[in-house]
């Protein structure tokens, strides 16, 4: 009887985030642009990473495909072993709630709503228990308990970006998507965030992707990767 091999089976990763062959292009007039090209990508639980490029070179176009806001050309992100692609909408929306918090460049808090509000709007979305005492820990834990009360325009761009830290770990989510998170900042200011994110992405555990054009907001990461020309190159390790 002749032996018929069994067909291999499925790779599985190890990595919380993966991406494969990940390709992004857009129609600009009659020319079409590849921002990225066939990217591959893993990062375990728990690791940091930092995407350094200059504007324009496709780093918030990556972490957009990473948490689903957008869809690529070809190739699959895949979150704990799924790839997000085959999601309905609100499945995804429902991904993003649970598995992933994002910080901004501009903040991106609500104005008509107070810090605390703010950072009880996905506690109460996600239906936790406890949510004041939840909020107060998170706004005490970024140095802000004594200004809940306040509206985001009545705090200093360094208070808004602790106030969106908070919003950003307060349902405890695996992966952090980072969009140049000091870039608003002055030096001093940015430092201080910096150093407020790198403890509680390693208090909670926190898987942490980082995207700057700014090498030393980059050295807060396990492992630092640079991004030009559509692809990724492993720039090595960091110091933490």
């Amino acid at each position: 009887m002749q032996f018929v091999p069994e067909p291999p089976a499925p790779s599985v990763s190890s990595g919380l985030i993966r991406l494969e062959r990940l390709t992004q292009r857009f129609r600009s007039g009659d020319q079409e642009l590849t921002v990225l090209n066939e990217v591959d990508l893993e990062i375990a639980a728990g690791e940091s990473v930092a995407i350094l490029g200059p504007s324009g070179s496709g780093k918030s176009t990556l972490l957009a495909l990473i948490a689903g806001l957008d869809n690529p050309t070809s190739g699959r992100v895949l979150i704990e072993g799924r790839e997000i692609q085959n999601l309905s909408e609100d499945d995804l929306a429902m991904l993003r709630r649970s598995k992933i918090g994002f910080v901004f460049q501009s903040f991106q808090l609500l104005g008509n709503l107070t810090a605390a509000e703010n950072v009880r709007l996905p506690i109460d979305l996600a239906r936790l228990d406890r949510p004041d005492q939840r909020t107060a820990a998170l706004l005490d834990e970024v140095g802000l308990a004594d200004r809940g009360h306040h509206y985001p325009a009545q705090l200093s761009g360094g208070e808004q970006q602790r106030v969106a830290l908070a919003r950003a770990f307060a349902t405890r989510p695996p992966i952090l998507l980072a969009d140049e998170p000091t870039g608003n900042l002055d030096a001093a200011t940015g430092a201080r965030v910096l150093e407020l994110l790198a403890d509680l992405k390693s208090r909670r555990g926190t898987t942490l992707v980082l995207v700057t054009h700014d090498p030393a907001v980059a050295a807060v990461a396990d492992r630092r990767l640079y991004l030009n020309g559509g692809g990724l190159v492993d720039e090595g390790s960091g110091g933490r």
